[in-house]
């Protein structure tokens, strides 16, 4: 039986927390200036994936 190969695109998104598979969000990287403050706060605070989404993103890391 061959090795299980991780997505590495997935590997690099995605970090294994605790309990949670961390994930960083999106919309921070351009046209910084009309985003307010409040909201590129809210941007940096950790984002874990969907429970929908758990079993798909584990199976891409090689879980």
């Amino acid at each position: 039986m061959p090795k299980m190969k991780s997505v590495k695109s997935a590997v690099k998104r995605f970090k294994l927390g605790k309990n949670k598979i961390k994930r960083g969000s999106a919309f921070r990287s351009h046209i910084l200036t009309k985003k307010s403050a409040k909201r590129m706060r809210d941007l940096r605070t950790t984002k874990y994936v969907h429970p929908s989404d758990v079993k798909a993103v584990e199976k891409m890391l090689g879980r």
